[in-house]
């Protein structure tokens, strides 16, 4: 599983999910390889569906009306998960890390899931 960091998102989530999961690929928008910071919300669900990284993120408003909108066009995208406010970096980070270790291929496709998982 790969998973592309909201700009958003405390750079503390790369660096821990690194730490702890090496073979997980992970990139935060605005670095090389991924889409520069200020990209509109649909130009991000679009990278994320030609890259196939599941898109993590806090904003938990605009995000679903764009992924209706991508999936109205006949789109696809591998996944989004919104990281839960109450929760510590740390709690949402176990979370991520139990995703990216135990999810099956394609399991959150096309959904928005918010942490943590019921």
């Amino acid at each position: 599983m790969k998973f592309l960091l909201d700009e958003n998102v405390d750079r503390a989530y790369k660096i821990q999910l690194l730490q702890q999961v090496s073979q997980l690929e992970d990139m935060i928008i605005g670095e090389a390889g991924a889409p520069p910071k200020g990209t509109l919300d649909p130009k991000v669900l679009e990278w994320c569906e030609q890259n196939d990284f599941v898109l993590v993120t806090n904003n938990r408003s605009s995000m679903p009306v764009h992924l209706a909108e991508h999936l109205a066009s006949d789109r696809h995208i591998p996944g989004i998960l919104i990281l839960n406010a109450n929760l510590s970096i740390g709690r949402n980070l176990e979370e991520l890390i139990l995703i990216a270790l135990a999810a099956f291929d394609q399991e959150f496709q096309d959904r928005i899931e918010h942490l943590p998982l019921p």
